[in-house]
């Protein structure tokens, strides 16, 4: 596992602290999975970009509905 240190404004160190309790976590989890969540919707995106460019509408509309269940999921 890689350690990253970011630095954030006092405001946003605030608000993921309250997200992580809401959710009773820590901040290091909330952001580990929130980093694993963008990731996912990152590497679909360019699984969508490049079937789109081969053409393979069918494909793309599939991973588009998948994406709307993943964003669906984290609401």
């Amino acid at each position: 596992m890689a350690t990253v240190m970011v630095e954030l404004a006092e405001e946003t160190h605030r608000g993921l602290k309250a997200a992580a309790d809401r959710r009773g976590m820590s901040i290091d989890q909330l952001i580990r999975e929130m980093s694993e969540a963008a990731v996912a919707s990152f590497e679909a995106e360019m699984k969508f970009r490049e079937m789109a460019a081969r053409g393979d509408r069918k494909r793309g509309l599939e991973i588009l509905d998948k994406l709307d269940r993943m964003d669906a999921e984290r609401k």
